[in-house]
C-alpha cells in the first residue's frame, strides 16, 4: 500500500458555522469585567443612589384629586353637568357672577388615603348617550387621569346619574359643560 496523497485528499473542508471569524472585538477577560468598587471608585460615588420618594414625603389633597377627577369625567361625550340638583342650581348662579368660574369640584367627592383614592360621581347625562357605557367612559377616564397625574391607585369610582338632560327642557337653566 501506497501513502500517496491524491488531489481529492488536498480539497479544503467545508467550514462550519462555529468556525467563522467574525469582525469583532475581543477584549481579554481581565478588561472586560470591573468590580463595582473598581467603577465606583474611578466615577465616584454615582448621584441619585438615594431614590427621591425616601428624600421626604408628598401628600395629594382631595380637593387636587377632585379637580383631577371632575376634568376627566366633564372630558367624556355624553356628560351634560356635574353635580346634584341644588349644587348645580347655586353653581348656576354663582358662573354667572362678574368674575365667577365653574367649579370643577362641583359634583365630584374624593377621599383620599397614602397610597389609594375613591371617587365618587354625581353626573347629568345628554339624552340619547347610553348611560352605561357613558359611565363605562367616565371610569376609564377619571382613573387614568387620578392614576397618571397623583400616582395614587383609583380603587373605586362611584357613578351617580342623577338627571338627564332633555333639549328645550323648561327647567334647563345652565349650559352643557364645554
Amino acid at each position: 500500500m501506497s501513502n500517496l496523497v491524491t488531489g481529492a485528499d488536498l480539497a479544503p473542508a467545508p467550514l462550519a458555522l462555529e468556525n467563522v471569524m467574525t469582525n469583532a472585538t475581543f477584549r481579554p477577560a481581565s478588561e472586560e469585567r470591573r468590580t463595582t468598587d473598581e467603577t465606583t471608585a474611578q466615577q465616584g460615588p454615582k448621584r441619585g443612589t438615594v431614590s427621591p420618594e425616601s428624600r421626604g414625603r408628598t401628600t395629594i389633597a382631595d380637593t387636587v384629586a377632585a379637580k383631577i377627577a371632575g376634568m376627566a369625567a366633564r372630558e367624556v361625550p355624553g356628560i351634560h353637568n356635574l353635580g346634584s340638583g341644588m349644587a348645580r342650581a347655586f353653581g348656576g348662579v354663582r358662573e354667572r357672577m362678574p368674575g365667577g368660574q365653574p367649579s370643577a369640584t362641583r359634583g365630584v367627592s374624593v377621599e383620599v388615603g397614602e397610597r389609594q383614592a375613591a371617587v365618587d360621581l354625581d353626573v347629568v347625562v345628554d339624552y340619547g348617550y347610553p348611560i352605561t357605557e357613558v359611565a363605562a367612559d367616565v371610569r376609564t377616564n377619571v382613573i387614568s387621569a387620578v392614576e397618571r397625574m397623583t400616582g395614587l391607585e383609583v380603587v373605586e369610582v362611584n357613578i351617580a346619574v342623577n338627571d338627564v338632560d332633555i333639549p328645550g327642557d323648561e327647567d334647563d337653566s345652565e349650559q352643557r359643560v364645554e
